[in-house]
C-alpha cells in the first residue's frame, strides 16, 4: 500500500521536498500549465529535452517567438510552426525555413485564417512530405490544392485522392484515370480518410469496375445485373466479394452462395443484410462465433504463413461481427430490441426515439456494448442507479477516451462516496466533483492506483502540500499532471526550473 506521508513531508515547510523522480516529465507538464508566468515561459525556452511543446503555448509574446526562431533549436522551432496561434508574419517566416519538417509543421498548424501567401510558398515545395501534408489539408485554397492532382510524385496524388473527398469533379476525374495504379486505387476505394465518400462520375464506373485496382471501390456505385454480380462473386479478391455481398441488387442465390464464402468477413456482410433469411443469419453467426481467432498465439509464425493469415482473418471477422452497426436496424428498432444478436440490439439502441420502457430494457441488457450505446443515445432517461451500474461494468475491450460518466453527471454526494470505493475505476470519477472536500482530495492523492492520483492531481481543492507531493510521484504521468496544475504555487514552478538548471 502506497503512503506518501505528504502531511509529514510538508509540516510548517521545514522539511525538504524530495527531488521529483521524473523531473523531465514534470517539466513537460509545466510547459502546459495555463498559469505559468511569462518570465518562466522564457526560462523554459532553454529546456533542451522533449519536443519543445512550450512553443505551442498560445500566450507567447512576439519577443519570445523571435527568440525561439533565432535560437533555431529544431524541436522548439518545429513546435512553434505547429502553433495555431502564431502571428502570420512569423508563419510566413517559418514557411521559408530550410528544414522540410518545419515547413511541414507550418502546414499542419494552419487553419482557415492562414494567408494564401503561406500556401503559395509551399505548394511547389521540393520536399514531398510538405506537399503530402498540403494534399491532406482542407485549409489549402481549392485552386492551389487542385494543382497537386498533377504533382510529379504519385504518392502525393494518391494522398490527395484519399483526403480530398469533396474535390471538384474534374480533379476526381483526373485522379480516377491516373496512369499509376496506386493513385487510381486511392481515388476509388472502400476507405477514405474523410467523409463523405466520393461518388465517381457515372460514365467512369464501367472502366473502374473492369480495373482490378478500383473494382472493389466501384461496386457500390454500379448497377449489378445477374451476370456481372455472378462474376464479381467469384472474384479472387475478398474485398471485391465483400462489396458484392453488401450490394442491394445482389440476387438471392448469390447471397446464399456468399454466405458460405471462405473469407469470414464476407460472411459477416451477408449476416448483416436485411434480406438474409433468419436461419441463414443464425448459421453464419454461430459459425463466426465458433472460429478460432487468437492472433497472439501465432506471433512467431512467418507473416506469409497461411495459418497466420487465416487466423487473423477470423479474428478480424469476429471483431467486425461484435461491433457491426446496421442502419436498417436502427431505422426499425422495435423489431430488433429482443434480437439474439448483440450487434442488432446495439443498432436498435442507437435510435434516438425509443419508448422509455424499451430504453430501460436495453439499459439492462447483458451485453455492455448494447448498454453503453443506449446510454449515449438516451442519457436523459438514465437514472442514478443505472448510471452507477453502467460505470462499474464499463471495461472496454478496445481503446476509447469515452466513459459512461461523460454523458451523465453524478451528484456530489455520489462522487464523494466514489472517493472511498474499493474499485479504483470508481475512485477515478470522484474528482469530477468540482467541490470535492480537501480531505477526500488529499486521500485520493495517496491512492495506491496511479490513475486515481492522476485524476485528482489538478483538482482545485487538492491541498497544496499534497499537490507538491505529487510532483515526486513514482509514476511519470502523475508528476506530469501535477506540474500542469494551475494551482501549483509559482515558487514550486521556479523550483522545478532550478532543479533542471533553467
Amino acid at each position: 500500500m502506497r503512503d506518501f506521508r505528504i502531511d509529514r513531508m510538508w509540516d510548517n515547510e521545514e522539511r525538504a521536498v524530495p527531488v521529483p523522480v521524473h523531473l523531465h516529465e514534470a517539466l513537460d507538464g509545466l510547459v502546459l500549465n495555463p498559469a505559468l508566468p511569462a518570465d518562466l515561459v522564457g526560462r523554459l525556452l532553454r529546456y533542451r529535452r522533449g519536443l519543445g511543446h512550450v512553443a505551442k503555448r498560445s500566450d507567447l509574446t512576439e519577443d519570445l517567438i523571435a527568440e525561439i526562431i533565432d535560437a533555431d533549436w529544431f524541436w522548439l522551432v518545429h513546435s512553434l510552426a505547429l502553433n495555431s496561434s502564431l502571428p502570420d508574419t512569423f508563419r510566413m517566416r517559418l514557411a521559408r525555413h530550410p528544414h522540410p519538417l518545419v515547413r511541414t509543421a507550418v502546414v499542419v498548424g494552419s487553419d482557415d485564417g492562414t494567408p494564401r501567401e503561406v500556401f503559395e510558398l509551399l505548394i511547389d515545395d521540393p520536399d514531398p512530405t510538405v506537399r503530402g501534408y498540403l494534399a491532406e489539408s482542407g485549409h489549402v485554397p481549392e485552386d492551389l490544392r487542385a494543382a497537386l492532382a498533377a504533382d510529379p510524385d504519385p504518392k502525393i496524388r494518391a494522398t490527395l485522392a484519399q483526403w480530398w473527398t469533396d474535390a471538384p469533379e474534374q480533379v476526381r476525374r483526373t485522379l480516377l484515370t491516373d496512369p499509376v495504379p496506386d493513385v487510381r486505387a486511392a481515388a476509388c476505394s472502400t476507405y477514405y480518410a474523410r467523409l463523405p465518400h466520393p461518388v465517381p462520375p457515372p460514365d467512369l464506373v464501367p472502366a473502374l469496375l473492369a480495373d482490378p485496382v478500383t473494382r472493389a471501390g466501384a461496386i457500390r456505385h454500379a448497377a449489378l445485373d445477374h451476370a456481372t454480380a455472378a462474376q464479381l462473386a467469384q472474384d479472387p479478391a475478398p474485398d471485391v466479394r465483400k462489396q458484392v455481398a453488401a450490394h442491394p441488387q445482389l440476387p438471392p442465390e448469390l447471397r446464399d452462395t456468399l454466405a458460405a464464402d471462405p473469407n469470414a468477413s464476407v460472411r459477416v456482410v451477408i449476416f448483416g443484410r436485411a434480406d438474409t433469411p433468419e436461419p441463414l443469419r443464425a448459421a453464419i453467426h454461430a459459425g463466426i462465433q465458433a472460429l478460432s481467432a487468437q492472433p497472439d498465439t501465432l506471433q512467431g509464425l512467418d507473416a506469409d504463413d497461411p495459418a497466420r493469415k487465416r487466423n487473423l482473418d477470423n479474428y478480424t471477422a469476429r471483431i467486425e461481427l461484435r461491433y457491426l452497426k446496421l442502419d436498417w436496424v436502427t431505422a426499425d428498432p422495435l423489431s430488433h430490441v429482443d434480437s439474439p444478436y448483440p450487434c442488432f440490439r446495439a443498432s436498435a439502441a442507437a435510435c434516438a426515439s425509443l419508448p422509455p420502457d424499451v430504453v430501460t430494457r436495453l439499459l439492462n441488457d447483458v451485453d455492455i456494448d448494447v448498454v453503453t450505446t443506449m446510454v449515449r443515445h438516451a442519457p436523459h432517461l438514465v437514472d442514478l442507479a443505472t448510471a452507477e451500474r453502467v460505470a462499474r461494468q464499463f471495461r472496454p475491450d478496445r481503446p476509447t477516451a469515452w466513459h459512461p460518466a461523460d454523458d451523465f453527471t453524478f451528484p456530489p454526494d455520489v462522487l464523494r462516496r466514489f472517493a472511498v470505493d474499493p474499485d479504483p475505476g470508481m475512485r477515478r470519477l470522484a474528482p469530477r466533483d468540482p467541490e470535492l472536500p480537501a480531505a477526500l482530495a488529499q486521500k485520493l492523492a495517496t491512492d495506491p492506483d496511479h490513475s486515481v492520483r492522476h485524476a485528482v492531481a489538478n483538482h482545485r481543492n487538492l491541498p497544496t502540500p499534497a499537490l507538491i507531493g505529487l510532483l515526486s510521484d513514482e509514476n511519470e504521468s502523475v508528476a506530469h499532471a501535477a506540474a500542469g496544475s494551475p494551482y501549483l504555487p509559482t515558487e514550486q514552478m521556479e523550483r522545478l526550473l532550478a532543479l533542471a538548471d533553467l
